[in-house]
């Protein structure tokens, strides 16, 4: 059975925490720390602008001596981040984490925020098919499934 982003949203809930592009990095640090989350998406008017990752806190801050205080989200979010639908499979999540070296990706229905998937959702669902396929097989070998 493939899994889509819709059933995993349904799993662990669709809430994403977001911030506006005039708050400082500081804000938006605050809010990822206490929701223990790597990620915050930039909206105005509830319109996705960008993404602010733990990764851009990283490289466009940190590295570049700047102070989270002093700089607004606006000035270092990623922009128009690529953006998955519900309907997106698993696998097509993970190739395209994988091809642009993404962990986080905005999960979007019809122009509105539903939701934000990561890498560690993505590797969960798949730990969890193995898990299943693994027991499936496990039984057919012992004998407990009927066959027909």
């Amino acid at each position: 059975m493939t899994t889509t982003v819709k059933q995993i949203l349904d799993q662990k809930g669709n809430k994403t925490i977001s911030v506006r592009p005039e708050d400082t990095v500081f804000a938006a640090l605050s809010l990822m720390a206490e929701f223990d989350i790597g990620s915050v998406i930039v909206t105005e008017n509830d319109h996705l602008l960008g993404i602010f990752t733990e990764r851009d806190y990283a490289r466009k801050v940190v590295l570049k001596g700047l102070v989270s205080k002093d700089v607004r989200i606006g000035e270092l979010m990623t922009p128009n981040p690529c953006t998955v639908s519900p309907s997106s499979t698993v696998d097509e999540v993970m190739r395209t984490m994988t091809e642009n070296r993404f962990r986080h990706l905005p999960v979007v229905d019809h122009g509105r925020i539903v939701g934000i998937v990561t890498i560690g959702d993505m590797v969960k669902s798949i730990v969890s098919q193995q898990e299943a396929t693994i027991r499936q097989l496990s039984s057919y070998i012992s004998g407990d499934l009927a066959t027909n």
